[in-house]
């Protein structure tokens, strides 16, 4: 379904960075539901995301961020919620109250117990404080402990997808968790049957193969 005319008076503009996990949940959920868009990169990597202007937006200074109209959000998870109260169709929670518990557990996981402790700001501090070794130990050990619990907790309950046959909020975060640990870290997720299961199936789908970090305005073009 796409949302259109009265129901989108004004483009959303989501404020992102191409390898930014967290703005890669986001825009699989506006893509899903049939929103569109307009993309403004903000470079990590140069500081831009510390520039007065876009500090005004989001005083913490991160990505990613949702301006719709007078609307502000700056928080991926409190961002996808208000797309999807918002924009209710295709629902991102199933109605079985024991399903919609576990792609909220799947999604805090990933972001409170994986994503941070991977994040730029702090394998850079990791790194200045001691070296690239201790660096990659440090993410290692955050990524496969998070990817042992999400195991278990998705194998009795999975389908195709995290928590069935259909996509919710789980699989926005685990696609997007799986993908950024294999190309920027080299963390396969193979070692874990129910979560390399998912992955196969994501990728099968456009919607999540369009709002890949390279196919992304401002990622760099593919060296030739």
């Amino acid at each position: 379904m796409a949302y259109t005319g009265e129901e989108m008076k004004e483009k959303l503009k989501l404020y992102s960075y191409w390898r930014s996990s967290c703005g890669h949940r986001v825009r699989i959920a506006l893509t899903l539901k049939g929103i569109e868009y307009e993309y403004i990169p903000v470079n990590l990597l140069k500081g831009e995301q510390f520039d007065p202007d876009f500090m005004k937006i989001n005083p913490m200074g991160t990505v990613p961020a949702l301006v719709d109209g007078e609307v502000v959000i700056t928080d991926s998870l409190a961002i996808i919620m208000y797309l999807d109260e918002k924009y209710p169709e295709p629902p991102l929670l199933p109605r079985d109250l024991h399903k919609r518990a576990l792609n909220y557990q799947v999604a805090s996981i990933i972001s409170s117990g994986i994503q941070p402790h991977q994040n730029l700001a702090v394998i850079r501090y990791i790194e200045e404080k001691t070296n690239g070794e201790e660096k990659i130990a440090w993410v290692t050990n955050a990524i496969r402990k998070g990817y042992t619990a999400l195991e278990k907790l998705l194998v009795n309950c999975a389908g195709k997808y995290a928590t069935g046959d259909e996509i919710y909020l789980a699989d926005l975060f685990l696609v997007t968790q799986v993908h950024g640990a294999m190309i920027k870290f080299k963390i396969d997720v193979e070692p874990y049957p129910t979560l390399a299961k998912c992955y196969e199936s994501y990728k099968k789908l456009s919607v999540f193969e369009d709002a890949v970090p390279a196919k992304q305005p401002d990622a760099p073009a593919p060296m030739i």
